[in-house]
């Protein structure tokens, strides 16, 4: 069963309705999707694309980002959505490793031709048109069958070599993200609207699953990002929004309706739900934004390995201020999601006593089949079944899940994941560096920024600017550490491993 019969499913009954939004204005029904992504399929097939090809996505948000994403379905194909703040280079290493053979891409982010593609086609162009021109039947265009357990969504994460992962997503795996979003998360009617504000390649693209198969509407905001103002007046305009936030975009909507005066009522014009995750969510700022916005928030916790699915904290449990534990409660990501299991273990997988720390595990038809083409981090990560997640955390009594840090390293700002090892490894290519070590440090706004000790070699002068530049031209913006420490050495143990607890002390 492929994702794209949920398309052909709201074509077919509910053809007229409006299916894509851009801004207030409808960029397709549900009819012209179909008829756009099938024309796509054939489009695909024609050029010689089979079953199981690679396409990637590197896009701003886009309402043809759906289409293109249906259309690879329709056609068997895998989508590789990449995240539209890479570096062009790292962008070619994922390019290499999926074999992508086609690639779209928003010109403002990819105004070069990327090495490795057969065919790059910018989504705004005659060409994309034409690749994208309606089909007068679209029921005429046969869905490429794939099993379940084929790969849907080939999405990279960094790993803690440095080198990106790529999670193979099967077709399951998203259905069955969809189908409990409705059990756990939130319900959906066909008047609702999803707006697109955080990244499409990420968590947000992926809730367009459950808003298809309850045939609502999909929104990209008219600037592709967030702009709090133009969300509450979206909003407003076409009916209240749903949405997948990072804390820090919730904290941004937050401050915008406290500025405006906004009660939560004038908050609820705007806003159905937000669900939130991807980084930590402090109390003092969960508290603020129920007060501030009202009853509109979820909380979710997933990974790339298992997409949006493993525990929710529901909106009931966020109202819930009476509980004798509430405090604890929304300090926590929740309680096991309906399809999957989740355990907190030792280092050797054995279940660890109630609110004691450890591993977290989660086992269920939510998790990935692999990665790709590394079966050594595949065997690493997945043993009898279980998700090794390498998230520390407890469970209490009544099973909420509460996360006491990410895995050892790992750095999450703004909602996105960044692991050191990649940043020192582009440092210590700097002319001049003998050392570097690469840690976060708190953020009021992005949750957590980039920190690096570097240690110049003998008689090299090293700046903070060359450095910058360095990275700037290695990783992607958001990559690159925010503040540069030019120390003599590095603190290490006896056996010469970096003491990062030490440097991250320096910090507080």
């Amino acid at each position: 069963m492929s994702l794209a019969h949920l398309l052909v499913r709201h074509a077919g009954h509910a053809a007229d309705r409006p299916a894509i939004l851009h801004g207030d204005a409808v960029h397709a029904t549900y009819a012209q999707w179909a008829a756009r992504s099938a024309g796509l399929a054939r489009q695909f097939r024609d050029a010689g694309l089979v079953p199981g090809d690679r396409v990637l996505l590197f896009m701003r948000n886009h309402p043809r980002y759906l289409e293109v994403m249906w259309g690879a379905w329709w056609a068997g194909l895998v989508v590789v959505p990449v995240n539209a703040k890479l570096h062009a280079r790292e962008v070619e290493w994922i390019i290499d490793n999926a074999g992508a053979r086609w690639g779209f891409v928003t010109s403002d982010i990819a105004p070069d031709a990327l090495a490795g593609l057969e065919r790059q086609v910018d989504i705004e162009s005659p060409e994309a048109d034409a690749l994208l021109g309606a089909v007068p039947d679209p029921m005429a265009i046969p869905v490429t069958e794939r099993a379940l357990h084929d790969t849907a969504w080939l999405f990279y994460t960094s790993g803690t070599t440095g080198r990106p992962k790529g999670v193979m997503i099967t077709h399951r795996n998203l259905m069955t993200m969809g189908l409990t979003y409705f059990v756990d998360v939130d319900a959906v009617s066909p008047e609702d609207a999803i707006v697109y504000a955080a990244p499409m390649s990420h968590g947000a693209g992926l809730y367009a699953v459950p808003h298809l198969m309850a045939g609502a509407r999909h929104v990209v905001p008219a600037s592709g990002g967030v702009e709090p103002a133009e969300l509450f007046a979206l909003g407003k305009a076409i009916g209240p929004l749903s949405t997948f936030a990072a804390p820090t975009i919730v904290k941004r909507l937050v401050d915008h309706a406290e500025q405006m005066g906004l009660s939560p009522e004038d908050a609820a014009r705007s806003f159905k739900t937000i669900v939130y995750g991807g980084a930590p969510m402090y109390v003092a700022d969960i508290q603020r934004a129920l007060r501030v916005m009202g009853p509109r928030f979820v909380q979710i916790y997933g990974q790339g390995e298992t997409p949006m699915v493993a525990t929710a904290l529901s909106r009931r449990h966020l109202a819930d201020s009476a509980h004798p534990r509430y405090l604890d409660r929304i300090a926590s990501v929740g309680i096991a999601q309906t399809p999957v299991q989740v355990r907190v273990t030792d280092e050797d997988g054995r279940d660890l006593p109630i609110g004691e720390i450890g591993e977290v595990l989660v086992k269920g038809d939510s998790v990935m089949s692999g990665y790709w083409r590394n079966e050594a981090a595949t065997a690493a990560a997945i043993r009898d079944g279980w998700l090794f997640t390498g998230d520390v955390g407890c469970l209490d009594a009544d099973g909420f899940l509460t996360l006491k840090d990410r895995s050892k390293d790992l750095i999450i700002s703004g909602g996105s994941n960044i692991y050191p090892r990649e940043v020192e490894e582009v440092l210590l290519t700097c002319p001049g560096v003998a050392e570097a070590a690469v840690v976060g440090a708190p953020d009021p706004e992005w949750g957590e920024v980039v920190v690096a000790f570097v240690v110049p070699a003998g008689g090299a002068q090293v700046t903070e600017a060359m450095l910058d530049q360095h990275c700037l031209e290695q990783i992607a913006r958001f990559k690159r550490p925010k503040r540069y420490l030019l120390v003599e050495q590095l603190p290490k143990n006896n056996y010469g491993k970096v003491l990062k607890t030490e440097l991250r002390a320096r910090l507080t």
